[in-house]
């Protein structure tokens, strides 16, 4: 009988059973692991931004991104555990989200509130295209539980696109 070394035995404790194989597993939680950055990346950006918003419509502002912040943690724990559930892993730190993340942070000590709300409109546009671009990895394999959290994820995001367009919108 072969010896397994530690750290094999300790890989093997996280596998989960799934029919998808070795190569869905890899490039499907790779991809959610990816999307997981970017959803908290984009998560503390809005929370940034609810903490520091001012002016005139700083209730309506304050009260949106606190629920779009909600909304996008949320998901959070949903992506890890799709990783988990097909056989991957997924975020260990906040350093590995610092790596792996697509979006920019922004750490600027003062942003008026048209341009928070024109970050974030940008920042989940993007958000739906590398959600798109999971969904289709997820088709290449079949994964059809992966994609369907996927469709819904797109749609609030879309929601939130159309929340902070209309909130920047100039109304003549």
């Amino acid at each position: 009988m072969p010896s397994t070394t530690v750290k094999e035995r300790q890989q093997a404790a996280l596998r989960t059973p799934t029919d998808l194989g070795a190569n869905a597993t890899r490039d499907i939680a790779g991809a959610l692991t990816g999307l997981l950055a970017d959803m908290f990346a984009l998560y503390l950006k809005t929370k940034n931004f609810h903490w520091h918003v001012s002016g005139p419509h700083f209730r309506d502002y304050h009260l949106m991104l606190d629920e779009q912040g909600e909304q996008i943690f949320a998901t959070t724990d949903d992506i890890a555990e799709r990783a988990r559930k097909v056989g991957g892993t997924t975020l260990r730190s906040i350093g590995q989200i610092h790596r792996t993340q697509r979006l920019a942070d922004n750490d600027a000590d003062f942003v008026t509130a048209e341009d928070m709300l024109a970050e974030l409109l940008e920042d989940n546009k993007r958000m739906i295209t590398f959600l798109r671009e999971v969904h289709d990895v997820c088709d290449e394999f079949n994964d059809v539980a992966t994609a369907s959290l996927i469709e819904n994820w797109i749609d609030e995001a879309e929601r939130r696109v159309w929340f902070l367009y209309e909130a920047t919108r100039t109304h003549r």
